[in-house]
């Protein structure tokens, strides 16, 4: 087989950049090594940017999400007993975030994929990437009992932080990691939101929670637990019984509570391997950096990944260009260390660490204390947290 482009994983950026490089005319074949159903079936994130809002529908899939998406306009920060709003989207000249399943953006994506034939390999095993620091690369796998091969012009990797494309270069590649001392129970839930237009973080002396939306049926709720946790420990009652002593008690009051329709604990990790280029294979998305969820940067992430790697590879096909390609590890690092370094300040001070006793609780209490009454502060959370400009 010979196509273009060879993208590694059929998750949402190995989709997102299938689609905007057929839109531009440019073949390509997705690999993924899982089924599409498993694929569909994880549960993700669920916060959208406004840059991840414009790049759906540059590819022609935005009509979904602009009709069935929830807009949030601000977001609500709990400590010491009292909630805080923070109004994002008048801090930030008009900027908002947009409440929209990662499952539904996948499902999206997979549906145009099928609806314009384009080729997608599912369940393909030992998949390997060959000569990418040539000009011929080549992506080989195993399905059906035989083994296959494509060439291709260049080769993306889309794979996630356990694919087989950051591990092809691990040798050559410099890792930056913190593991955080502490996970997320999370819980999705068939009930309302807490909070239609606002996503709500809470401060308090048991730890994190957060209160946000799938849709205006559907809620996911977080509470920070040990590591060693186990899922079976936490009944459904339990944890909406923690949930609420976390939250300022007028917040706690509405909370509709239902069946867990899934629930996990996940750890919290921060991550990047520089650089993103490699020949003519790159990284993009948890192939090559990963944030704590607390500031929703992980899908955003990915997505501006894929929209400089579809803008180089356009470049590099109808201008014969080489120039976007040249810089792409550089201009995708400049943003994914800023996404890093927000998510990292906004987990250190939402949650409790070891060392958050006494004085350590109290230094959150007032450094949020200054955020919400200053408006720089508060500026500088909002244009972080709705996504800062390509």
């Amino acid at each position: 087989m010979r196509t273009q482009v060879a993208i590694i994983g059929a998750g949402p950026s190995g989709l997102l950049l299938g689609q905007l490089l057929h839109k531009a005319g440019i073949a390509n074949v997705i690999v993924e090594r899982q089924t599409g159903d498993y694929v569909l079936g994880r549960i993700r994130a669920g916060i959208l940017e406004q840059v991840t809002v414009d790049l759906l529908a540059e590819s022609g899939v935005g009509d979904r999400v602009k009709r069935e998406g929830v807009v949030h306009h601000s977001i609500e920060l709990v400590f010491a007993g009292s909630r805080h709003p923070i109004d994002v989207h008048g801090l930030t000249g008009g900027k908002v975030v947009t409440a929209y399943g990662q499952t539904e953006l996948t499902k999206d994506l997979m549906d145009a994929r099928q609806a314009a034939g384009l080729a997608t390999v599912y369940e393909a095993a030992n998949v390997s990437l060959h000569d990418f620091d040539g000009t011929r690369p080549r992506v080989r796998y195993e399905k059906d009992g035989g083994t296959h091969e494509i060439e291709c012009d260049f080769i993306a990797g889309c794979d996630g932080f356990h694919g087989v494309s950051r591990a092809t270069v691990k040798d050559a590649i410099t890792e930056f990691e913190r593991e955080y001392p502490f996970g997320w129970l999370g819980v999705l839930a068939d009930v309302p939101p807490v909070s239609p237009h606002a996503i709500v973080y809470g401060n308090s002396e048991r730890g994190f929670s957060l209160c946000s939306m799938r849709s205006m049926t559907r809620s996911r709720y977080y509470v920070q637990c040990p590591l060693d946790d186990k899922v079976e420990a936490w009944s459904d009652q339990r944890f909406w019984d923690e949930l609420r002593r976390r939250l300022d008690p007028e917040l706690a009051a509405r909370i509709v509570t239902g069946p867990s329709i899934e629930k996990s604990i996940a750890p919290l990790r921060s991550f990047v391997a520089e650089p993103m280029r490699f020949g003519r294979l790159f990284l993009a998305g948890d192939a090559s950096h990963i944030v704590p969820p607390t500031g929703a940067k992980g899908l955003n992430l990915a997505a501006s990944d894929v929209k400089y790697l579809s803008s180089a590879f356009v470049e590099y096909f109808q201008e014969k260009s080489a120039a976007a390609i040249d810089s792409y590890s550089e201009r995708c690092l400049r943003r994914v260390w800023k996404a890093e370094r927000f998510s990292w300040w906004l987990t250190g001070l939402m949650h409790r660490f070891p060392d958050t006793q006494g004085f350590g609780q109290r230094m959150q209490e007032a450094e949020l204390d200054y955020l919400v009454h200053s408006r720089a502060a508060s500026t500088a959370l909002a244009e972080n947290y709705v996504g800062l400009p390509l």
